[in-house]
């Protein structure tokens, strides 16, 4: 019986490691051809959607219609255009679970080469009615690609780097937007008579993203077991019910919801504040709709490159607060068309520190087997927000009466709104905020091993002894929410609000078995990471029973240990004592090295002491910091 236990125990070690082993493999990172060539696909694919519908708008404007007329038909162009992300998203959604993502992307490459066929045909005949609809067509084949094409992104790559490709993605796309906006303007002046050459140009434009989309890594189909619910209110309403129970989940989801809200609410008032307020023709108003794009991407890939190989929703206030401030300011009065776009330019800088966590967390969060209709729910809620945004400009401009720029200082003050909602509804975000701030001011800290953090699930940190500052620091190294078990003594004196944004939990010696077993249950309950650290390890080796059933724990869930090291805590501007910080006389930078050891996974008769490096004799436990 010993011998199948412990045959049965190598088997599951061998397959918790080639499970490791795949999951890193699987995702080779950012300089992957699969990624690059995703990154090309949704760059063309963008830029066909926006380049037909601003063509046959131009087209539409050139008509020479009554003024009524042409702005009823512009609107109903944009709103063909929008229709679909509502009516197809959780088609799409369906799809990218149910098949390979990549596969239902060639897919949707083959629906738009037949789509610009159509629309070939519409242009050579110019009939607007088969013109607006190919704009449906296209958009409703973007509505189905849309989930897969963010699904594929935590398939294709590790979470470390998904706040950067996300953030490059972002910034492609608003350059396919303000290069289709461009280029649609010069098909329709050059090719005036003869649109047929616009619709042999977008076609050539497909076949591209056809043959990029071949090299897109092939993946896996995350839930081949997946039904079709052939009613997508009752789709969306699981879909939303699974959103609601992830508290940090159902914000991103909201948190996208505005975004998108206040940029259609910009798009609509940016063309008449230009008109209105500023007094300039079309073509510098363009100039105003580019600066909010290109500040968008820029934003956007800033945000991926200052998160730190993690997903940092501690930007996102920064972002919330950037949008208020250049929101207040580009409602100010007797401003130049200059200063208007350098304003408007900061609002999408920090619109991309707001977006950029919050579709990392959308596609990171969810489970692997429901990502692709939690993707398409998103994406569904995200348009309604931009048909919200329309009924609220009306609702501004014709009940209200409010000219352009105090439409902005509305905008402005629904953001600051929005801010604290954020604020309140997610304090991590402040929290990881402050931590990213000291990390990148007077510390700077070095992370190894960060592809040994469990990317979910419960885990457990191991670490020879914990201070304020090693908390704060471990904190700060990893998304992860991590809750320290640690002695009561070195936190003797901190604050109970630290306390509570560090979660950390005080293990006394008249309470320390209910009190560890109590802070392991919550954690894990919340898909928490604990850090055990200290005299709390220590008396692991000295209460069996406690032993056992943090064992027995491990084998069930699979949950690894990680055994942690951190160094040079004391070496900047703060120290800390009893769990208070003070400050040193001098100010040097501190330079902090935090190791993350591989994960071991206990199972049948291994013993947890050696998974943690404990031994009796010693009664702590010490990583060197040099040790790897």
């Amino acid at each position: 019986m010993s011998e199948v236990r412990n045959n049965s125990a190598v088997q599951l070690e061998r397959a918790f490691e080639e499970r490791v082993d795949a999951q890193k493999a699987s995702r080779p990172g950012r300089n992957s051809a699969g990624f690059w060539s995703l990154v090309v696909t949704q760059f063309q694919g963008a830029f066909n959607d926006n380049a037909l519908k601003f063509l046959v708008i131009y087209l539409v404007v050139e008509m020479s219609l009554p003024l009524r007329e042409r702005d009823w038909l512009v609107l109903v162009v944009g709103a063909l255009f929008a229709l679909p992300f509502i009516l197809f998203s959780m088609t799409g959604g369906f799809l990218a679970d149910r098949f390979s993502k990549r596969s239902v992307t060639i897919g949707t490459k083959w629906v738009e080469l037949g789509v610009m066929l159509f629309a070939l045909a519409a242009l050579a005949r110019g009939n607007l009615k088969l013109e607006a609809a190919g704009v449906f067509l296209l958009s409703s084949q973007a509505a189905i690609f849309g989930p897969s094409k963010y699904g594929l992104l935590p398939e294709l790559l590790p979470e470390k780097d998904l706040s950067w490709g996300n953030g490059v993605v972002e910034l492609g796309t608003f350059l396919a937007a303000i290069s289709a906006t461009v280029a649609s303007g010069y098909l329709a002046f050059y090719f005036r008579g003869h649109q047929e050459r616009s619709g042999i140009a977008l076609l050539a434009s497909t076949l591209l993203g056809l043959a990029t989309s071949f090299g897109i890594s092939r993946v896996a189909a995350a839930n081949p077991a997946r039904k079709f619910n052939s009613n997508p209110l009752g789709d969306l309403g699981e879909q939303m019910r699974v959103i609601r129970n992830d508290r940090v989940l159902c914000w991103a989801v909201v948190g996208n919801f505005y975004l998108w809200f206040l940029a259609a609410l910009l798009q609509f008032t940016i063309v008449i504040y230009g008109h209105d307020i500023l007094r300039i023709d079309e073509r510098h108003i363009s100039y105003l709709q580019a600066a909010v794009a290109i500040g968008i991407g820029l934003g956007s890939l800033a945000t991926g490159y200052l998160s730190d190989a993690k997903i940092e929703y501690g930007l996102i206030p920064v972002g919330a607060v950037g949008m208020t401030v250049f929101g207040f300011l580009s409602a100010s009065h007797g401003i130049s068309l200059e200063r208007a776009a350098v304003y408007l330019g900061l609002v999408g800088f920090f619109g991309g520190f707001y977006a950029v966590p919050l579709n990392a967390l959308i596609q990171h969060r969810p489970d692997p087997a429901r990502k692709g209709g939690i993707i398409a729910a998103a994406n569904l809620i995200s348009f309604v927000g931009v048909f919200a945004a329309a009924g609220v400009y009306f609702a501004l401009a014709e009940g209200l009466r409010l000219r352009a720029d105090q439409i902005f200082f509305a905008g402005a003050c629904m953001t600051l709104a929005a801010t604290f909602y954020a604020v309140v509804f997610l304090p991590d975000s402040v929290l990881r905020l402050a931590l990213w701030i000291l990390t990148h001011s007077v510390y700077r800290i070095r992370v190894e091993g960060r592809d040994n953090i469990p990317e979910r699930g419960g885990a457990l940190f191991v670490v020879n002894e914990l201070t304020l500052l090693d908390a704060i620091f471990l904190a700060a190294a990893t998304d992860r929410p991590i809750r320290f078990v640690a002695a009561a003594k070195p936190f003797a004196r901190t604050a109970p609000l630290i306390s509570r944004a560090l979660r950390i939990t005080h293990v006394t010696q008249e309470d320390e078995a209910n009190g560890f077993s109590r802070a392991l249950s919550n954690a894990f309950a919340s898909g928490e990471v604990v850090c055990l650290a200290g005299e709390p390890a220590t008396a692991l080796l000295e209460a069996p029973e406690l032993r056992r059933r943090l064992e027995g724990y491990l084998k069930e869930t699979g949950a690894p240990v990680v055994g942690v090291s951190v160094s040079g805590a004391e070496s900047g501007l703060l120290w800390s004592e009893d769990g208070r910080l003070r400050l040193m006389a001098s100010y040097p930078r501190g330079h902090v090295r935090i190791i993350f050891r591989a994960p071991t996974l206990p199972f049948g008769n291994f013993p947890l002491a050696e998974a943690l490096g404990l031994s009796k004799p010693a009664p702590a436990f010490r990583f060197s910091p040099s040790s790897r």
